[in-house]
């Protein structure tokens, strides 16, 4: 496919070189699942503890506890005497979950619009020209991390913990196929599009349209998702 990023799982800073011993457990945590996100370890992939402690530069305890949140986290399969694998999702799961996402984003985004604060108002925009630049250079690893951390800045303020707790443990499941959404072009400028009417219906605090334009832009991700499998199905 000619407008597939052929760099797109190259990993980030935060997914290649070892780790310093203070921060290390969140850490191999983090790092071990920013490789998922970015298909370093793709769905199904063994987890090689050996490989994993050499390139990271750590033991095996930490790797094992990082495992195990990860497993929780749903990121994660641990087999029974055969170690530990990249979960995978079928159709189905996937389809039923963007939906369910969707209806998040777009409840949150409604009351986002209530109750953001100049300030939270202005550090979105701030992420969204971050995320502007980043896709003017063809940076898709920096260009998700200001994507999610926008998407997490409106479900933090919609100021509703029991939204907010749901609102993590799903994305937690999703993050990787959202990443892998922008791998063509034509669907990574759409993605930009949207956040564009995002920002300024955030700015007119006008709920009922954020809320629109969010329902429709994970249900887009769905599609872009399903339609890739379809593809790699066919290749």
């Amino acid at each position: 496919m000619t407008d597939t990023l052929l760099h797109a799982a190259t990993p980030g800073p935060a997914a290649s070189g070892k780790i310093s011993r203070p921060m290390l457990h969140q850490t191999v945590t983090d790092r071990l699942r920013t490789m998922i996100v970015e298909a370093v370890l793709p769905p199904g992939a063994r987890l090689n503890e050996r490989e994993l402690c050499e390139s990271l530069g750590i033991s095996r305890t930490p790797l094992r506890e990082a495992i195990k949140v990860l497993a929780a986290e749903s990121l994660v399969e641990i087999l029974p005497n055969r170690g530990a694998m990249v979960a995978r999702m079928t159709e189905e799961d996937i389809r039923q979950t963007f939906e369910l996402m969707s209806g998040l984003e777009a409840f949150g985004g409604e009351l986002a619009c209530e109750r953001i604060t100049a300030r939270e108002l202005a550090e979105i925009e701030a992420l969204h020209e971050e995320m502007l630049a980043c896709r003017a250079r063809r940076d898709l690893p920096a260009y998700y991390s200001r994507n999610h951390a926008i998407h997490d800045r409106i479900s933090q303020a919609a100021r509703n913990p029991a939204l907010r707790q749901i609102y993590v443990s799903i994305n937690l499941r999703l993050q990787a196929l959202r990443f892998r959404s922008n791998f063509q072009e034509a669907k990574w400028d759409h993605a930009i599009q949207d956040h564009i009417q995002m920002i300024e219906a955030l700015r007119a605090r006008d709920g009922k349209r954020l809320s629109a334009i969010l329902r429709q832009h994970l249900l887009d991700k769905r599609d872009a998702v399903l339609g890739t499998m379809g593809d790699e199905r066919g290749a």
